[in-house]
């Protein structure tokens, strides 16, 4: 699967990310650039609990990382 990135750059989804809601987590932070929770759960109509379980496994799996009150995906 592929999106555009802000900067107009293909963005793909790991293999590895197989549910569904991951991949649409993944995809709304690599190409946002940075988010918030509230604003993941706003955009995306999803509660808070499924987006933080998203977010914590994509964290754990070093997809994405937090910085404060931001996720961001992982630079490379």
């Amino acid at each position: 699967m592929q999106s555009k990135s802000r900067q107009g750059s293909a963005v793909s989804v790991p293999d590895e990310i197989e549910s569904p809601r991951a991949k649409l987590v993944y995809l709304y932070v690599t190409t946002r650039g940075e988010t918030t929770v509230a604003q993941l759960r706003d955009d995306l109509g999803m509660r808070t609990g499924t987006a933080l379980t998203m977010l914590r496994t994509l964290r754990e799996r070093g997809y994405l990382e937090r910085r404060g009150d931001l996720i961001e995906p992982v630079r490379t």
